[in-house]
């Protein structure tokens, strides 16, 4: 029979091939979505391994993901910095979707940040704000979960009741009010994709719930929080849902919104780092 290698073995493995590379333990972990990779750049001292380079590390091939893991320091809190992530939707499993949240526990993050581009189905909201996530609802149709459990590296059933810890939307609201940003907050439904929704099913998800959508972050909150790690999320409004705008939907407005907004992120993901390191 052939050996297949465990999560935990490959999560141990990669680990060590990164702490290989820097000096310090990572203390807050960042995930950057799609056009939003700039706050890379920021990070201090970086050390930058490109995900080809990582054993086990999954490649993804989105315009707007740099792929890259950056390691330094942010306002003199050590970081690991995912400039790029890949996504369900183009063929991976939850594993490998998930399998970088679990090396950023692995390497003892306290804290992980995970950005994302959305569309509004709040109509209040507009491209261009930002919005706390302050819970999330799971339609991809999979959980990154469903299996034998490791008890290593969580519980069964773990406790999603606080999934966007308290502490953490505490801290993204002080760091925007300190800079004179507006945020929204809201509740982020996760699709599978890679089609964007229909009308009818915006309306349903507004119905339901919901003020923003996507196809990224759901997977990763839950591995997270499996592993005790308090997580803050944070979407950037990229465009209007389908059916709230007479004008077709498309990757290039997602991406060149998220390059507006740009240095307001990149000031926001500063000071909070700074805030909760």
């Amino acid at each position: 029979m052939e050996y297949r290698v465990s999560i935990v073995e490959k999560v141990q493995e990669t680990t060590r091939f990164i702490r290989e590379q820097i000096s310090f333990q990572p203390k807050v972990g960042v995930v950057l979505g799609s056009g939003l990779g700039a706050f890379a750049d920021k990070v201090e001292d970086p050390i930058v391994i490109p995900y080809a380079e990582i054993p086990h590390f999954p490649e993804g091939n989105v315009v707007g993901h740099a792929g890259q893991l950056v390691l330094g320091s942010v306002k003199g809190v050590p970081v690991a910095v995912m400039s790029g992530r890949v996504h369900y939707y183009e063929g991976h499993s939850m594993e490998a979707v998930t399998f970088p949240t679990r090396v950023l526990t692995g390497l003892g993050v306290e804290t992980l940040l995970i950005t994302n581009a959305a569309g509004t189905i709040n109509k209040d909201y507009k491209p261009g704000d930002l919005m706390v996530i302050t819970d999330h609802i799971n339609l991809t149709g999979d959980n990154p979960l469903r299996g034998t459990n490791d008890e290593r590296l969580g519980p069964r059933f773990p406790d999603m009741s606080n999934a966007y810890t308290t502490e953490i939307q505490g801290a993204w609201q002080r760091s925007a009010e300190s800079l004179g940003v507006e945020l929204r907050q809201g509740v982020y439904v996760g699709l599978a994709g890679p089609s964007y929704e229909t009308p009818a099913e915006i309306r349903m998800l507004r119905v339901v719930g919901a003020d923003a959508v996507g196809m990224s972050t759901v997977a990763e909150v839950i591995v997270a929080s499996h592993a005790g790690v308090r997580v803050g999320g944070l979407s950037v409004v990229t465009n209007y849902a389908a059916g709230i705008m007479d004008e077709p939907l498309s990757h290039e407005e997602v991406t060149e919104t998220g390059k507006q907004v740009r240095p307001t992120l990149c000031a926001l993901l500063e000071k909070t780092i700074g805030e909760i390191g």
